[in-house]
């Protein structure tokens, strides 16, 4: 529910010249939301709401007056706790507009430089996109990409390939 509240907020943002200024505030401020005493803080009806806004405008050196007003109109509307969403949304929207995106490779081994590069180079070309992937290793058997902006995920598991190959042996018998 909330990531739909934030696409509004964000659609406004993207129109703006500033967008870019405004994103990179909000990234700043929507880390202290990993905190749980500042949520506690965000969250009490003790607190008032002015000085709620002045301590999340204070996680950024030099606000733009875009950003204090939007932080003034989530307080209005009791929607301080959309920050991360809002960022999250924006993000992608950024993401779109610049056709750059970042994404995950999941394995059980941990690849080289060289091979996540041409995995890199490869789906980029694939895409006409700027790419860039990260690894993370799990108990994942096989490779899995996942790129959350263009919507791929792609994956090779060795457990689904065994499996098919035995089916495949099954019906030629």
């Amino acid at each position: 529910m909330s990531s739909l509240v934030a696409k509004r907020y964000v659609k406004a943002l993207m129109s703006r010249d500033d967008r870019d200024n405004v994103y990179n505030e909000l990234l700043s401020i929507s880390t202290a939301y990993s905190d749980n005493k500042f949520l506690s803080i965000i969250e009490s009806s003790d607190v008032k709401s002015s000085d709620k806004v002045e301590l999340i405008i204070s996680f950024v050196k030099k606000c733009t007056a875009t950003t204090t007003n939007l932080i003034k109109l989530l307080d209005e509307n009791k929607r301080l706790n959309i920050i991360p969403d809002i960022v999250k949304q924006m993000q992608i929207a950024l993401a779109e507009i610049n056709n750059t995106y970042t994404g995950i490779v999941y394995t059980n081994d941990k690849l080289s430089n060289d091979i996540m590069s041409k995995i890199q180079d490869s789906f980029a070309k694939k895409f006409n996109a700027s790419l860039t992937l990260s690894q993370e290793v799990c108990d994942y058997n096989g490779i899995k990409v996942d790129i959350e902006g263009l919507g791929v995920e792609i994956a090779f598991s060795k457990d689904r390939l065994k499996s098919q190959m035995i089916n495949h042996i099954l019906k030629a018998v």
